[in-house]
Formats: C-alpha cells, sequence, structure tokens
C-alpha cells in the first residue's frame, strides 16, 4: 500500500525576511539574470492555486524527502562555495506577501576522490574513469546510455544485427547477464557454445563498436530459475551469497570461466569490456561484495568500473570508492504482492526528485521501504542501470506499460541528475531451453521464488522486442539518446535543481512537474507532465523570463499551455558555436552535424506550443517564414513552422549555425550515423541500421521503401546493383526503392477443440504466496486451435505471426515443443517463424493453447483486458492470426557528394 509522508511542522521566518510582491501574476516566471546568475524557475496557474491554498495552512509542511512543499527559508544544494555565479528559482508568491523561492549555487568544484577500480587505459591512449559527477571519457564528461540484453537468451546468429539496432537506437554500453545455471546446469559440465557464447558476444560488441558490461553474478536474478544459480549448487548445503568458504569456491570457478571469456576483450586489451558488475540487489554485508570484487580482479577482470545495484540498503557500510552504485526506477513492476494498479512509490519515477534510490524494485524479496540515498551517494556520478526499458508480466500482475511511462522515467530521471541512462531490459528475449528444468523464475522453484514467470517469453515489451521489433519507445528514447550523444558532455557538468514547490503527493494532478540542470550559466529546463495511471491536468499561464544584463525577454514571448502527458526539454543559454549564442527556444535539441563550415543542428517542435528562438551574437540570413523581433542584443524568431527545410540560418565568426526544426512525428523518424564516411541523419519511419558503408532500412508489409539521408551521397545502389530513384525534400536527399509486388498471404485458423471449465488458481508457494502458473496439466482443458501458414510463408522474408486472442495463459507449439508462451495482458502474442523455418517447412501448422480466463481470476489486469461477456462466463478464443512479412534493402554508393545542395 501506499505510504503516507510524515510532515512535520517547520518554525516560520520572519515576515521581514520575505520577498513581497503587490500583485502576483499567475503565471509563474522563470528569471536568470546574468550579473547575479538567478535563475527563477517557472509553475503554472494551477500551481499558482496550490500555493494560495497551502498558504492558508499554519505552517509549511516537509515531505518525505526531505524537501519543503513551500518555505520562504533559502535552502541550498552542495556546498555555498567563493564564486560569483549563483541560480535563483522563483515561484509566484504563496501568499500576496510571502515568496516561494529557492537559491541555488552553481555547480561546486568536483572534489578529488579516490576510486578504486582497474586499469583505465586502453593500448590506444583511450582512458574511461570517473569523477563525483560523471564518467570521463578520455578525461572529458560523457554521458553514455546503456542498454541490457541477455546473449543467451537469443539466437548467436543474430547478435550481430541486434547490436547494430542497438548502436541505432542510441545505445553505447551493452549490458548482460553472465546466468550461471545456462553455462553450469549439470555440475562440472559448462557451456560456452552457440548461444552461450559469450566470448562471440563480446567480440561482436567490439566489432559493432560498443562498448559492454559484464554483470557477472553468481546471483543476478534476471527472472531466471533460482536467480541463476544452478540447482546442484543449492543441494550441497552452501550458505549462497555469503563469504562460506564452500560457496566461495564454486564462485571462484565461475568467475574464472568468465575470466577466460573475457580473456583480451577488457578496455586495456583494446577490447570492449569497461565494467564488471558483481551480485544483484544485494542487502546483506558490504564485506562480502568486496569479496567478489577482489575474486573478479584475480580471475583477471581488471577493468575501469566495478559497479554493484544501488537500491538495497546494504548492511555495514562500503568503504568508498570500491564499487559504484548503480540506480534504477520502473514505471510499473510485476513482483508487487497486491492486485492494484501502480501500488507502493511507482509515482515516485514520474516526479523530480534529489533522492536516488528507488524504493519500488524488487519488493517482493526487500520489502517495503523509504526511499533514502547512502551517506556517500553524492560523491558518486549519477549513474542508472535499471530503468525500465518495459516490462514484463508476472502470472498475477500482468502489466500492460504505456511506451509514454517509458521515456517519461527516463526524462525525468536525466532532469533530476542522472548521467548515465541505463534500460532494463533494453532488448528482449527468449529462455533457453533446460537440460534437466525449465530455467524461468517460479514459485516452486529451490530459491528466488518469489513469482512464477512465462516459460519462454522474455519479451519484457522492451524497445526492441524478442523478436528484433522495434516498439515506439525505442523512437522516442533514440530522440533523448541522440540529444546525450552530442551534447551530453556539457549536460554532464550541470548540476540539477528542484523547486520548492512540488507535487503534494502521488495524487497531486495540478502542479507542474519540472527541474532544471544548469552549469550557472546555460542549462536546460525539463518538464513532464505525464504519470502513468494518473491524468495530470494540462497547466495554462506557463511562462517564465529571462533577464540578462543588456536585454530582458520573456521564455516565451507569450504564456503558454502545457498539455496532458507533455514531456519535454528546452535549452538556455548554450554555446551554439561561431559566436552564436542561443538564448532560449521552446523546441527541444535532437543532433547536430558538422558539413565543413556549416554546422546544423536539428530541433524538435513541443506539441501544442508554437516554436520560438531567442538568438544572439550572429547575423540573421534566414528566418523560414517565422516571425522577427529584433531587440537589442538579439533576435527572437517566433512562430517557427516544423519542416525539412532550415527554419534559420545565423552566420557566425568563422562559420554558421543552421536549424532545421522537425515536427514531433519526424523527430521521432530521425537517426543519426556513420555511413559512407561520414556523420549522416537519416529520416525514416522505417527500421534503420548504420553498418559501416552499409545502410539497411527493414520496413513492414512488402511497402516501398523510402528515407531522406542529410549530407546527400551520389550514385545509391540498392541490394548490390539496383539504382535507387533520388529527390530533394527540403535540404535531405529522398532515396525510394519500390519493392517487388508479392501475393498477400494469410495464415488460416482451425478451431481443434473448445476450452474446457476455467481452472481454480491455487496460491504458490513462495515466502509470500500469489497465484500460481498453470502446470502441464492444467493445459488439459485448454482449448485447441491450429494457425496453418500459406505456402511461401517462412522463405525469405522475416515474417511475424501475431495472434490476437484472449484467455489466462497461451501456449504455441510446433508439434510438441514449446515454442513461446504468453500471460494474457490484452496486447497480441508476436512470433518471428524465421527462427523455426526449419521445422515449419513440412506441416506449415502451430498447435495454439488457450486456457480460459475467469472474472474473478485472482491476478492483476488491465481493466479493459478483463472478460466482458455479459453471462460472465470465462473467455479462452483465437480471433485473429495476421503475418506481418518484413523486408530488408541495403544500401551503399559509390562516393559521398562533394557538395549538397542544399548547403550552398
Amino acid at each position: 500500500m501506499p505510504r503516507t509522508a510524515r510532515k512535520t511542522a517547520r518554525s516560520r521566518s520572519p515576515a521581514s525576511s520575505r520577498r513581497t510582491r503587490s500583485s502576483p501574476d499567475p503565471a509563474t516566471v522563470l528569471r536568470l539574470s546574468r550579473r547575479h546568475r538567478t535563475v527563477p524557475l517557472f509553475l503554472c496557474r494551477a500551481s499558482a492555486a496550490c500555493l494560495r491554498k497551502r498558504a492558508l495552512q499554519r505552517a509549511p509542511t516537509r515531505d518525505a524527502m526531505g524537501l519543503d512543499s513551500c518555505s520562504s527559508t533559502i535552502m541550498r544544494f552542495g556546498p555555498c562555495v567563493s564564486f560569483p555565479v549563483a541560480l535563483m528559482l522563483s515561484a509566484i508568491s504563496c501568499r500576496a506577501a510571502d515568496a516561494c523561492s529557492i537559491r541555488i549555487d552553481p555547480p561546486p568544484p568536483i572534489p578529488e576522490e579516490t576510486f578504486h577500480m582497474g586499469a583505465t587505459t586502453a593500448p590506444s591512449g583511450s582512458t574511461i574513469g570517473l569523477n563525483a559527477r560523471s564518467l570521463l571519457r578520455d578525461g572529458k564528461p560523457w554521458v553514455p546510455v546503456m542498454g541490457e540484453f541477455h546473449y543467451s537468451r537469443y539466437p548467436e546468429a543474430e547478435w550481430r544485427e541486434e547490436l547494430l539496432k542497438m548502436k541505432a537506437g542510441g545505445i553505447d554500453i551493452v549490458a548482460t547477464y553472465v546466468f550461471w545455471i545456462h553455462h553450469e546446469e549439470i555440475e562440472g559440465r559448462w557451456d560456452w557454445s552457440g548461444d552461450r557464447n559469450l566470448r562471440r558476444f563480446l567480440e561482436l560488441c567490439r566489432e559493432t563498436g560498443m562498448l559492454a558490461a559484464v554483470r557477472c553474478g553468481p546471483w543476478c536474478h534476471g527472472e531466471v530459475r533460482n536467480g541463476g544459480l544452478p540447482d546442484w549448487l543449492l543441494s550441497k548445503g552452501f550458505k549462497v551469497r555469503s563469504d562460506d568458504s564452500a560457496y566461495l569456491e564454486r564462485v571462484k570457478e565461475l568467475y574464472a570461466q568468465i575470466g577466460e571469456q573475457l580473456k583480451g576483450l577488457l578496455w586495456k586489451d583494446g577490447g570492449p569490456v569497461v565494467a564488471v558488475q558483481v551480485e544483484n540487489e544485494y542487502s546483506g554485508p558490504a564485506e562480502h561484495l568486496l569479496t567478489l570484487k577482489k575474486m573478479a580482479r584475480d580471475a583477471g577482470l581488471d577493468v575501469p568500473l566495478y559497479t554493484r545495484t544501488g537500491w538495497p540498503a546494504l548492511r555495514t557500510p562500503m568503504p568508498f570508492g570500491e564499487l559504484a552504485p548503480l540506480f534504477g526506477a520502473y514505471a510499473e513492476g510485476f513482483w508487487d504482492r497486491v492486485l492494484t494498479s501502480m501500488p507502493g512509490r511507482y509515482w515516485a519515477a514520474f516526479q523530480f526528485l534529489p533522492v536516488r534510490t528507488d524504493a519500488a524494485i524488487a519488493t517482493e524479496q526487500l520489502g517495503e521501504r523509504e526511499a533514502r540515498d547512502e551517506a556517500d551517494a553524492a560523491r558518486y556520478p549519477y549513474l542508472t542501470c535499471e530503468l525500465g526499458g518495459g516490462m514484463i508480466s508476472s502470472y498475477h500482475r500482468r502489466i500492460r506499460i504505456d511506451p509514454a511511462d517509458i521515456d517519461t522515467v527516463s526524462l525525468v530521471k536525466i532532469g533530476s541528475g542522472g548521467n548515465m541512462p541505463g534500460y532494463y531490459m533494453y532488448h528482449g528475449g527468449t529462455n533457453p531451453t533446460g537440460r534437466q528444468t525449465t530455467l524461468m523464475e517460479a514459485q516452486d522453484t529451490p530459491i528466488t521464488n518469489w513469482n512464477d514467470m512465462p516459460t519462454k517469453s522474455y519479451d519484457f515489451y522492451a524497445p526492441i522486442g524478442g523478436y528484433g521489433q522495434l516498439r515506439p519507445q525505442y523512437h522516442s528514447l533514440r530522440r533523448l539518446h541522440l540529444w546525450a550523444r552530442d551534447f551530453g558532455g556539457e549536460l554532464a557538468t550541470m548540476t540539477p535543481t528542484f523547486p520548492s514547490v512540488r507535487p503534494a503527493g502521488p495524487q497531486d494532478t495540478t502542479t507542474l512537474r519540472w527541474a532544471v540542470r544548469s552549469n550557472g550559466d546555460a542549462g536546460y529546463v525539463f518538464v513532464s507532465n505525464h504519470q502513468r495511471g494518473l491524468a495530470l491536468t494540462e497547466k495554462e499561464n506557463v511562462r517564465f523570463s529571462m533577464d540578462f544584463p543588456d536585454h530582458g525577454a520573456p521564455l516565451p514571448s507569450h504564456p503558454v499551455i502545457v498539455p496532458g502527458d507533455a514531456r519535454f526539454i528546452w535549452p538556455f543559454n548554450l554555446d551554439l558555436g561561431y559566436g552564436i549564442r542561443l538564448r532560449h527556444a521552446t523546441a527541444q535539441l535532437i543532433c547536430k552535424v558538422e558539413d565543413g563550415p556549416v554546422r546544423w543542428i536539428f530541433f524538435s517542435e513541443t506539441p501544442g506550443t508554437s516554436a520560438e528562438f531567442f538568438v544572439a551574437g550572429g547575423e540573421l540570413k534566414e528566418n523560414g517564414g517565422a516571425t522577427v523581433d529584433s531587440l537589442k542584443n538579439g533576435v527572437v524568431l517566433g512562430k517557427m513552422p516544423p519542416g525539412h527545410t532550415e527554419a534559420f540560418r545565423l552566420k557566425g565568426r568563422g562559420g554558421e549555425v543552421r536549424v532545421v526544426l522537425l515536427s514531433d512525428a519526424d523527430s521521432l523518424a530521425l537517426w543519426k550515423g556513420d555511413w559512407l564516411g561520414r556523420e549522416r541523419v537519416i529520416l525514416s519511419s522505417d527500421g534503420v541500421v548504420f553498418d559501416g558503408d552499409k545502410l539497411r532500412v527493414t520496413s513492414a508489409n512488402g511497402s516501398a521503401v523510402r528515407f531522406g539521408v542529410f549530407p546527400a551521397v551520389d550514385g545509391v545502389i540498392a541490394n548490390g546493383g539496383v539504382i535507387a530513384t533520388t529527390a530533394h525534400d527540403g535540404i535531405f536527399q529522398t532515396i525510394e526503392l519500390a519493392m517487388p509486388s508479392e501475393p498477400q498471404r494469410k495464415a488460416t485458423v482451425q478451431s481443434i477443440k473448445p476450452a474446457g471449465p476455467a481452472r481454480e488458481i491455487p496460491l504458490g508457494k513462495s515466502p509470500s504466496p500469489v497465484a500460481a502458473a498453470p502446470k502441464d496439466a492444467d493445459f488439459e482443458a485448454a482449448g485447441v486451435w491450429v494457425v496453418k501458414l500459406p505456402e511461401g510463408a517462412v522463405n525469405g522474408r522475416r515474417t511475424i505471426l501475431r495472434l490476437s486472442y484472449r484467455g489466462d495463459v497461451a501456449r504455441v507449439k510446433i508439434g510438441d515443443t514449446l515454442i513461446t508462451d504468453d500471460f494474457y495482458n490484452g496486447r497480441p502474442l508476436e512470433i518471428g517463424l524465421w527462427r523455426h523455418a526449419e521445422t515449419l517447412a513440412a506441416s506449415r501448422e502451430l498447435r495454439v493453447e488457450i486456457l480460459p480466463l475467469r472474472r474473478d481470476a485472482p491476478i492483476f489486469m488491465p481493466a479493459d483486458a478483463w472478460p466482458n461477456n455479459a453471462d460472465g462466463a470465462p473467455v479462452a478464443e483465437l480471433a485473429k492470426a495476421e503475418l506481418v512479412p518484413y523486408s530488408t534493402v541495403e544500401f551503399t554508393a559509390e562516393a559521398p557528394k562533394a557538395a549538397n545542395p542544399a548547403t550552398r
């Protein structure tokens, strides 16, 4: 159940110390003064009402995070230093005579800390390290993006292409678990072959230009049987996850095996492995983690970063600098024991907060707890490894994640100071088949027996699905990641500032959620008006102004409305190069492309807000149809329409800055990568992969392939010889290739056996039992259908079979072999047929078994997924089977053009 924040009264400051206003404007103001470097951040009219209401209380309140929700006192984050730059965020008055404000010092000097990590230097001389604020690449601040992909849950033959998809999505570091039970299910019989070939996986990371973080266990979780510990190990009576000497002897063998796999592939060797995590979600004595770290180093795992998961409180303090804590947050989880939506503290993932620890993760094992950071947390950079990229369903909690939940949590954590977004999972997969048992977490296993999970599917509704599907959040996250890749070096130096007035609690829909990151001069305003399961109101009269020594200008020129579900990042006072400064913009930065003396900068419009750019320091050469308001020291370009041409052009000292403002839809179709010897941007709603001189575009349903590229290329060739058609659309060279028409193939569905009576659902055997998943015998009562594939359905193209069904649990078999399963949550079940082409070649049939779903089942599920039969009878039905073929076209070219006409 949600915890109620304890509220304590604070003594009130004397009225004379408060700033007064005679007639407060209901629109809040954000003020940046370069003389005093003060920035007041904004709220909205709805927040003003909230403030006035709170002002009627006898005393301000303090929330669970220890921050005043309304106080006239000055709150400082970080030590006060002798530095002539300070930020002041100030909202409208709580009452006519009371100012609600917060003073924020500029980032203090980064303290000299001693981190006890491994070798930091590659043979090339390139280095990776860290300080108290961020990771460092070659000594410079660095904001990489990390995404989890489990090699042993995906076919080896497809690893390379999937890694390239991750790279195109903006991932820099691939995180992966080494599940002990996947490699030594039978004692003494190690298996590092095929889909379990860790070494080959890491070699492909290096080949594709990706870095890697290896999560070595020995206990991992990952919804694997026993958390990854083999049954034979547990049968010996060792005290696992401890310094039991007999247990450690076996762990030593595991680490030695991993060390052999990683030999020559560490960063110091010129390899991709830059980080090692020991254990996972560990809450015992810190000494055990130190033992594991030493054992890893003794096994040859000498890396720049040693990490641990930072959300469980340790029983004894961890000496500083030994293991960097990495954090996480999920929009909602499958593990909770209650059958309601958004229990506990999931709401906190949608609010900008100074605390890093998330108390909603793994409540089944760690219990309900306060969100509290360790005393030395701020001495480490704020890095994450488990921002939910999606969510899997357990049997008792059928989570159906909205893609908007995913990118919101990421934006909020970056806005709260995060300097490495890391996702679990970023890429889904399938559980391997065990030699002795199934390999998923279940309530009837020896340990890690909290939840019943699908036997085969580990799709996780991740940005990239279990069959390589690209989900909507893949595209919205890519937009965020491109910005982090191009502008992360400066972002890493910017510390967060939080408003003194924040949402009063998880159900507050009227207070705008926002934060600022700034280096004392430039920065970003982060705004989120989305929370899972809660409709946040639109916010009216949102406006803030920025005062500089020689001018003043509101941001924006007129108050705007922030719609419900909106989330965005607005920059202020950024150096665009060539002596040109962006005072502010009501548009979101995406990426930049250097083209000789011209710097192209791509922005995305903010839906519901007219784009406005206030620029200074350059000569305006093109305004793209925007309104122009010349001020004393700058130009305001308003009502900027999005499009594919340059929105405006500024000539500066030694070069030009040209800005392209894309629509929201186009910004989600923008890709950036190296192709034909240089960085280019691609505009495509299809899937794109960059592979050296090759560009692969994957489209569904045999449609024509069409995309834009900038800068342009000459002599575009498709599939090794076909000359593609080219034209121009604004700055983009458009490339189009008509696909040969093929007959539309349809699958047929035949009912074989109706479902029997719905089973009585027992509780499982976990320490805190929940509804138990069905056993094999229970499927005697399943409804059975045969899906018949047309001839040619599994030849050539990669085809997804999409099953629209209703029921409790679905299993899909070829013959007697289970290939996937699903706990129904209202979404279709998808299967990649090419994986099974050999076995399907003869029969072209799949068997679908669906257990009936009863309305009183003791499970949580989205309301619209429950049976709505008038008679209330259980439901088991297969409504439709669709074939979705995908075609991939590979493009290359003779050479890049010497000059793009659009840049002349």
